[in-house]
């Protein structure tokens, strides 16, 4: 497979940052007999593609160390151009998975995303560095943890840029969760009145079915910034 210099250069970047953390993406034993499953693996791509599209080429994500990481880029949302999806959609699920952004980026990880529409939409758990960058002092609703632009999260024992957080997004019927760092930071009911509200406040006003109990795919957003993953982690049934 033909290697391209940008690729070639994402790939050095994460090796570079990613040797300290030498994370291991691995179950113990009590999390494979509760149900879990891993996303990512470690080690590649599998399970993985472009929004869209039948692979990953066109996208910027590379596996180095036990990471799925970003290099540097130009800051910005191509809509779903460069995200990558997990092939398999989900809809009644418990996903956890832990992160970081560096200083000053931007990401997210969506879930009900479904591919037929234009754009890669679905309910986005925010992944930001509230302190610096621009969208999230547009208010809570658009910092970590949020269900952007819908929902803020509150009383976030968040870790700074550059630190590892670990997330969760439970969906059990209706009822949808954010945890961060082993805490509950924000609950909604789907189809609910509230839910509507908040909607029909957002960028989402005019999104059919957004807010409705869907299967859909998890994604993975390049917004342009560097950003790690590691140890994504998914279960379909609560114990």
């Amino acid at each position: 497979m033909r290697i391209t210099m940008a690729a070639a250069f994402a790939a050095s970047f994460c090796l570079a940052t990613a040797a300290a953390a030498q994370p291991a993406n691995q179950l113990s034993p009590a999390e494979q007999k509760a149900g879990w499953t891993l996303l990512f693996n470690g080690s590649s791509l599998d399970g993985w593609r472009a929004y869209k599209r039948p692979d990953a080429s066109g996208t910027r994500w590379v596996v180095r160390d036990g990471l799925l990481c970003l290099a540097p880029g130009d800051s910005t949302d191509t809509r779903g151009a460069r995200d990558i999806v997990f092939s398999k959609p989900y809809s009644q699920f418990e996903l956890a998975w832990d992160w970081r952004v560096s200083v000053g980026g931007n990401s997210g990880l969506k879930y009900f995303v479904l591919e037929d529409r234009e754009s890669a939409i679905g309910h986005e758990y925010q992944l930001i560095d509230d302190e610096r960058h621009a969208d999230a002092k547009i208010g809570p609703h658009r910092q970590t943890a949020a269900l952007y632009d819908v929902f803020p999260a509150a009383d976030r024992p968040i870790k700074p840029a550059g630190e590892w957080n670990t997330s969760e997004v439970r969906v059990h019927g209706a009822h949808v969760e954010h945890w961060l760092n082993g805490k509950k930071v924000l609950e909604y009911e789907l189809n609910s009145p509230k839910l509507k509200e908040a909607i029909a406040k957002s960028k989402f006003k005019d999104i059919a079915r957004f807010g409705t109990p869907q299967k859909g795919h998890i994604l993975l957003q390049d917004h342009g910034d560097q950003v790690w993953y590691r140890k994504v982690e998914i279960r379909t049934a609560a114990k």
